[in-house]
């Protein structure tokens, strides 16, 4: 079966918050997500997380199998997908976020550059959501998404990210709630692909996910929300110096699995007597 790519996130959380479209959003919605949301009885996103680790592929979940059995307990449905090309994380997270590829929304290359065109954002506000972005300071998903209506919040580092996302479920006043996070792919880059320090890093990854979605229970739990996974793509080894890198059409680079968790608001019906 072919997989869908990471443009499919758009188009998915845009049907299960119920929002339009971005106009150029061709990506065909992720059945699994929205099968299980009717499953449970879900009609409507009200309250979404997305959490954007930088760099982590199927490939580091299928050599650290019980890092990830956490995050399996947090978000138990793995979306199997495909990044798209060249991985590149401006490059990755326009697709992921417009549901376009990148000869569409025009970010074909490393550049930190505005998205010009229609985006998720832009079709959640206009259906009234609330949106907020915690990222690195200086990272490009910190000015991929700018000149909207967004809050922005560009923090020192990813321990700032997540305690500035905690604060923003704690409030809840958003709708979505993007978090990303860059240490592992600053540290692939620098040392061993799965060095002890690029390991902790994915750790660290997955202790901030499964935080976030304790708080989002809480925080939330008045109502219907998702809590994703959302990688952008993966890494290989650099066979010249050892060390990881991304940018090539191989399974290790582009293929990405995310996960989803669902949970149902309180019934804030008044009681019968």
């Amino acid at each position: 079966m072919k997989r869908h790519t990471i443009a499919s996130v758009t188009p998915t959380l845009a049907a299960l918050m119920g929002a339009g479209q971005p106009d150029l959003s061709t990506a065909a919605p992720i059945e699994s997500l929205l099968d299980r949301a009717g499953r449970e009885g879900i009609d409507l996103i009200e309250r979404c997380l997305v959490y954007c680790p930088d760099a982590i592929g199927t490939a580091a979940v299928a050599e650290n199998p019980s890092l990830f059995e956490p995050l399996r307990k947090a978000a138990p449905l793995g979306i199997p997908l495909l990044s798209v090309f060249p991985p590149k994380t401006p490059v990755c997270f326009a697709s992921m976020f417009t549901g376009a590829p990148p000869e569409v929304h025009g970010i074909r290359r490393y550049e930190q550059k505005v998205v010009e065109c229609d985006t998720l954002f832009d079709s959640l506000i206009r259906a009234g959501k609330r949106i907020a972005i915690s990222t690195v300071r200086g990272s490009s998903m910190g000015v991929l998404f700018g000149g909207r209506r967004i809050d922005l919040f560009s923090e020192a580092g990813d321990k700032e990210v997540t305690a500035r996302a905690l604060e923003l479920v704690e409030a809840d006043r958003h709708d979505l709630v993007i978090a990303y996070h860059q240490e592992y792919d600053d540290i692939l880059h620098k040392t061993a692909l799965r060095s002890a320090e690029a390991v902790a890093a994915i750790e660290r990854h997955l202790r901030a996910f499964e935080r976030l979605a304790e708080a989002c229970h809480s925080g939330w739990s008045r109502h219907a929300r998702l809590m994703l996974f959302a990688p952008d793509h993966g890494a290989h080894v650099d066979k010249a110096n050892g060390t990881g890198d991304h940018g090539e059409n191989i399974p290790e680079d582009m293929e990405v699995t995310h996960f989803a968790g669902l949970a149902a608001g309180v019934d804030r019906r008044p009681q019968q007597s």
